[in-house]
């Protein structure tokens, strides 16, 4: 089956990998005949079709290491990873993210991020715009309509879970002076998810069961998708002045339960081995929990393929092997404490952190395993890459610890086939943005938030017990490496307090490194607390958090950028608390 994503890129239709449009007239002056076309030869199946396949490429072609989708360079901000690489001079910008201190409105990564997701949102809407003019009789005009709503939602969410008050771009017939009169404070936070929603209510309603060209979304994927924005929509921050919580909707978490029904997910279900998911193989890619995934390939005609280079920077430095490794995106103590297991083999939810995780002593998640490599084990599973507190695990020579992401990477055994050395690291692995177990766990989110604990609990389970089985890479560690690995599942009969703390464990340890983290944690309104408690505790691990702190009504969101606000003629009102 096709990769929808890759057409574009090995050059079956319209343009080059390199090439970026942000307009429909951009991509019809670069393709057209000499002759001059008229509109019925412009808006034609052929036509239509190459822009939504152009629209699918930008999500991958507008990327890079310094400004990835996935969001992992934004999620440093977490509790889950310190930035990584060489000091807090290389990638400065992202330092003083991490630690909330001097982010600018005129740095660099704030408004990357900015231009590479409205320039996405305008190739969507222009092939939105020759959609809706190409003649009814192309078949799948109604689908394609579809699909490229999935993606306007997407980048609408992207970058209003990172800048809250953005400008819609909606009406994907806006002229240029329509464009430049767009405010970012038209619509309530309320009214912006629901905007989110109203596209993908469309996408939703009309979008196959079943996709032959992996990549474009399922029906399945719009309802994974619109659970996700109604869980974000259910914690309401509408006060113009604060971007506390003020209340949790509970018609909003109904939604969230009827949008996670198992019986929209008969293709789908957790995979034996939750380490199956973040594999590059062919055999592991778009398996049972992948509802939608970013694809990405090799071999596919072109010099480097479509990979993924988005992660180039995570890789570690291994001589003779990753040389030129970034290290980035570090693991952090505190994460690696949270799968710490009591005898009773459940998290230490209240007391994780006061003392370290000892791999002699303690017992732990498997997840953990599978999640952050460690001195003493395998990098990637593979004997002949142990991990050691030296500089080759840690190019800041331990100034970020010497853990390393195992969801990013690619055992070194699979370089020139499935980890490539171009200007950086890449890889063919597909990036999952909506797996199955997130749909349990949004599930569970909602029916705790509502007092419904023991459908909440049943669900935490589910993944607990996928995660006692994910040991196809970790079966041997127990007695090679001496770790006790120890997990069991929950009994009913929590408070409902006891089960939303349940909950969001739950959901830290199963999606860790996967960038949801700080997203998390500004959604429920626990940035501040979470995040101050943890630079206090860290400080002893990572010295950089020594200044850092965290301020409500600031922090949870990046400022506009300074370049936006001055092109916006007025129209642009800066996020509160910054300047």
């Amino acid at each position: 089956m096709k990769k929808i994503f890759n057409i574009l890129c090995v050059g079956l239709v319209c343009c080059s990998a390199t090439t970026l449009f942000t307009s429909c007239e951009d991509f019809l002056d670069e393709h057209k005949p000499q002759a001059t076309l008229s509109d019925d030869q412009v808006k034609t199946p052929e036509n239509a079709e190459a822009m939504a396949i152009s629209a699918y490429a930008i999500f991958t072609t507008a990327e890079d290491i310094n400004s990835s989708f996935s969001m992992w360079n934004y999620d440093v901000r977490s509790d889950d990873a310190y930035k990584g690489g060489n000091g807090t001079s290389d990638g400065d910008v992202f330092h003083q993210l991490e630690v909330q201190q001097g982010v600018l409105t005129t740095n660099w990564n704030i408004n990357d991020m900015w231009v590479r997701l409205y320039n996405s949102l305008s190739r969507v809407n222009s092939a939105i715009a020759l959609l809706n003019e190409t003649d009814d009789s192309y078949a799948m005009k109604n689908q394609r309509l579809a699909e490229m709503k999935f993606l306007r939602a997407y980048g609408h969410f992207l970058l209003k879970r990172l800048y809250k008050n953005i400008p819609f771009v909606i009406n994907e017939n806006l002229t240029y002076d329509e464009y430049n009169e767009l405010s970012n404070t038209q619509y309530t936070n309320d009214e912006g998810w629901q905007l989110i929603i109203d596209d993908l209510m469309e996408a939703y309603n009309t979008l196959p069961e079943v996709q032959q060209d992996k990549g474009r979304p399922t029906r399945a994927a719009a309802a994974a998708f619109l659970a996700k924005v109604y869980l974000y929509k259910a914690y309401r921050q509408d006060d113009a002045s604060s971007n506390q919580v003020t209340s949790i909707n509970q018609e909003d978490l109904q939604k969230v339960i009827e949008f996670t029904n198992p019986s929209l997910y008969a293709n789908y279900g957790l995979e034996a081995d939750i380490h199956n998911n973040f594999r590059p193989e062919e055999e592991y890619e778009n398996g049972i929990e992948s509802i939608w995934a970013i694809q990405y390939s090799r071999n596919d005609g072109s010099t480097y393929g479509n990979l993924n280079w988005s992660y180039g920077l995570i890789p570690p430095n291994i001589p003779g092997a990753t040389d030129g490794g970034c290290d980035f995106y570090k693991p952090s103590q505190n994460l690696v404490n949270a799968f710490r297991t009591g005898a009773d083999g459940l998290p230490l939810i209240n007391d994780f952190n006061d003392k370290d995780y000892d791999m002699s002593t303690d017992n732990a998640d498997p997840r953990l395993f599978l999640t952050v490599g460690m001195p003493g084990l395998p990098y990637m599973f593979n004997r002949k890459f142990m991990m050691e507190e030296t500089s080759i695990w840690s190019r800041s020579n331990g100034l970020y610890g010497y853990y390393v992401s195992l969801k990013h990477n690619v055992d070194p055994a699979l370089i020139g086939s499935y980890l490539i050395k171009g200007s950086y690291w890449a890889s063919s692995m597909n990036r999952i943005v909506f797996r199955y177990a997130d749909v349990l766990l949004m599930r569970a989110e909602a029916y705790a938030q509502l007092g419904q604990t023991d459908q909440a609990i049943n669900l935490v389970n589910q993944l607990r017990s996928r995660a006692a089985t994910s040991t196809q890479m970790i079966s041997s560690y127990p007695n090679a490496f001496g770790v006790d690995i120890y997990i069991s599942t929950y009994r009913p009969g929590y408070s409902k307090e006891d089960v939303v703390k349940i909950v969001k464990m739950e959901r830290r340890l199963e999606l860790a490194m996967e960038s949801e983290r700080f997203f998390d944690l500004v959604r429920w309104g626990d940035a501040a607390t979470v995040l101050n408690k943890y630079f206090a505790e860290e400080i002893s691990h990572c010295s950089i958090y020594s200044a850092a702190h965290f301020t409500a009504n600031k922090d949870e969101y990046l400022p506009i950028p300074f370049s936006q606000i001055s092109a916006s003629n007025g129209h642009y009102k800066q996020n509160i608390g910054n300047w």
